[in-house]
């Protein structure tokens, strides 16, 4: 294996903190990654989608969530212990550039930007619905519009202030779900003051065609559902390399995935398919939690649930841009992007690599309002499967870093991943199940999903070879000249 140059450690660029160029800065504060990492596992997928794959797979969605729970616990485990010994603002497209090749660095790099960027105008287009259903005056575009200017004005301000706005998003996230829990298991065990239902049971998880309605392979299909509604546990590692101790922050946030994927979307899932049947129609027409809510007899459920899906929305904006822009400035440091990337202000922000990531979130929000069943359709199809390939260029690049930490510093290794090498080649099975079976789903787009996803993953692979070879050829060029001509400068 051609040994690769170690990544370079955020805030360790050419020139001084504070000044233009010092590089990337320690702003981020313990409460701030602390939050980060437990908001990161509660996108607004958990409160949107999780109605669709309960009509699914029925009380049985609990074993999808628990999969792909497993699934992503094993993932961060191998992320943990690659970033815990060397925390980088490039995560998992640093340790791959590393650890397989310049290549697979800059493909899983520029694939991740373009997932997040495109989730830019995901969920900038689901915030401004809310928004312009309480203030119908201000048209939906505006209101998208108001949305991504204000958060880009706050990435731009300090990596502190996308912190502290992150920390208050996430917190809302975490108090409700919180919330939502106590409430709705003091209804099902039938304590709850003022409220009498006759639909909260634990019943509800066998009666009903029982627990697995459709059947075993109904798993699979909310597996399909699901799965995507994870992504962003991985922020907390690009964003340990903004903060005061990075080694003791990713290894607060792998330890504690577990019981955070545990409460936040098994609980509340769970929660969810006792207090209604899962077959219940108000799930599918006003969404679980609302319908959930709903039955409870609670005033306003509605309205109360907007709010939190809009600060999850809002939450998950924040965080993308601030992920795609710190992938590229990441990338730029690398030399796989322009230059101008992975320069800072004089506080620590990487401007150019912030507002090219918004210019492409803009663009593709116009593209919703103007092609949504075209352009936009391809742009979201074809990043779909983006999490599975980043998790499964997460368990190859581990297999070979284990082997050079253990080599070059083991006493770095303060996180490990469990069972290596063998869970590790099992989790990536399972990936590759995962991705398979995709190819035989017609009813969800999960066919089209994949497919287009490796086309786009095919041309920026085909990019990332045929730029490496021309730079091999470059790097060559000085040796073959003649011996009487003398290099200038």
């Amino acid at each position: 294996m051609t040994s690769q140059p170690t990544p370079t450690p955020a805030g360790k660029a050419s020139g001084h903190p504070g000044e233009p160029g010092g590089g990337l800065q320690a702003g981020l504060k313990n409460r701030h990654l602390t939050m980060i990492a437990i908001g990161g596992v509660i996108g607004a997928g958990l409160f949107v989608g999780s109605s669709s794959g309960i009509a699914t797979a029925g009380p049985g969605i609990l074993l999808s969530y628990a999969l792909v729970g497993t699934l992503v616990v094993l993932v961060m485990r191998m992320l943990g212990e690659m970033s815990a010994a060397n925390p980088t603002s490039g995560s998992f497209s640093a340790h791959a550039d590393r650890a397989l090749g310049r290549w697979a660095g800059f493909s899983i790099g520029w694939l991740y930007w373009f997932f997040w960027v495109v989730v830019l105008a995901v969920e900038a287009t689901a915030g401004a619905k809310i928004l312009a259903g309480w203030v119908p005056a201000v048209p939906q575009w505006g209101w998208a519009l108001i949305v991504m200017i204000v958060l880009t004005a706050t990435n731009l301000v300090s990596v502190g202030s996308y912190g502290e706005f992150e920390f208050w998003f996430a917190g809302i996230k975490v108090v409700a779900i919180g919330a939502f829990i106590v409430v709705g298991l003091l209804a099902v065990f039938g304590v709850l003051p003022g409220v009498h239902t006759d639909k909260a049971s634990f019943g509800n998880l066998t009666t009903h065609g029982g627990f697995l309605p459709h059947g075993p392979g109904a798993i699979l299909t909310g597996v399909l559902l699901v799965v995507f509604s994870f992504m962003g546990s991985e922020i907390a590692t690009l964003a340990a390399g903004e903060s005061e101790d990075p080694q003791r922050a990713v290894t607060k946030s792998t330890n504690s995935i577990i019981w955070r994927i545990a409460v936040f979307y098994l609980g509340s899932i769970f929660v969810v398919v006792s207090l209604l049947p899962w077959n219940d129609p108000s799930i599918k027409d006003k969404g679980s939690y609302v319908a959930a809510l709903d039955s409870l007899g609670i005033p306003h459920a509605g309205q109360i649930m907007n709010f939190i899906v809009l600060t999850s929305v809002l939450s998950c904006l924040n965080s993308g841009l601030y992920t795609a822009s710190r992938m590229a400035f990441s990338l730029g440091e690398r030399g796989d992007a322009p230059k101008a990337f992975a320069r800072t202000t004089s506080r620590g922000v990487p401007m150019a690599a912030i507002v090219a990531s918004v210019v492409f979130g803009f663009l593709a929000v116009f593209f919703n309002y103007k092609f949504p069943d075209s352009v936009f359709l391809f742009l979201v199809n074809s990043s779909g499967a983006v999490a599975l390939f980043v998790w499964l260029v997460i368990c190859f690049s581990q297999l070979r870093m284990r082997r050079i930490i253990q080599r070059e510093a083991p006493e770095k290794l303060v996180v490990k991943m469990w069972l290596y090498p063998y869970l590790t080649w099992a989790t990536a099975a399972l990936i590759v199940l995962v991705l398979g079976y995709m190819l035989t789903d017609t009813e969800h787009d999960g066919r089209e999903t994949v497919l287009l996803s490796l086309l786009v993953a095919a041309v920026v692979l085909v990019i990332a070879v045929v730029k490496e070879r021309i730079a091999g050829n470059r790097t060559a060029a000085p040796t073959e000249a003649p011996a009487d001509k003398v290099s200038i400068g």
